[in-house]
């Protein structure tokens, strides 16, 4: 089969087609979305609507939905909010530190995955792939010296050894953690013992 020769302004066309067309894929990658539009409207569709109504109804089901009463929350939020303040800008409001306090507490409290999260939050996953983390440092930080404390000699954690062998016959324990279920696989054969 004979090699077909383009004339110089074939060859022109055919260039120019082909600059057009990465031109338009070009115009297309970069009109990609800065948030979806109902995530934007955050204030009206997140969950401190529902946690309005149950705190000042139903107070029982709010400690349910944040793991604490909202007196707790409140001083919680009074220590950690400043730390979780951020600007608003001219292209968007800030997430509060409410709501970044929110929705921290709900995914330690739920293991829900982040993608699930954005629906009740409100919060895009992104975004919280990096509330999360920070949200988490400030309350370490800021309660870290008052509720957090280690002991500093090996005195002290042989007498919280010490103590957990007494009440609980747990031998070897240097502490514990309140609130929460960890799953686990049993030893084999152990019935309901685990």
């Amino acid at each position: 089969m004979p090699f077909k020769v383009f004339s110089r302004k074939k060859k022109a066309a055919l260039a120019l087609m082909c600059l057009l067309s990465a031109e338009e894929e070009d115009i297309e990658k970069k009109r990609r979305m800065w948030c979806k539009d109902w995530l934007l409207d955050r204030d009206n569709i997140s969950h401190e609507n529902l946690l309005s109504e149950l705190r000042h109804s139903f107070p029982d089901d709010y400690k349910n939905y944040l793991r604490m009463s909202d007196v707790c929350f409140q001083q919680l939020l009074s220590a950690v909010g400043p730390f979780l303040q951020k600007q608003d800008t001219f292209m968007r409001k800030s997430i509060t530190p409410e709501q970044r306090l929110i929705a921290t507490l709900r995914y330690l409290a739920t293991g829900r995955s982040l993608q699930d999260m954005k629906f009740s939050t409100g919060i895009s996953p992104q975004a919280m792939g990096h509330i999360i983390p920070e949200t988490c440092a400030a309350i370490i930080d800021c309660l870290k010296d008052e509720y957090m404390k280690f002991p500093d000699t090996p005195e002290e954690w042989l007498a919280i050894a010490s103590e957990f062998q007494d009440l609980w016959n747990f031998p070897n324990c240097g502490g514990a953690i309140d609130g929460k279920h960890v799953r686990i696989t049993p030893p084999a054969d152990s019935g309901s013992y685990y």
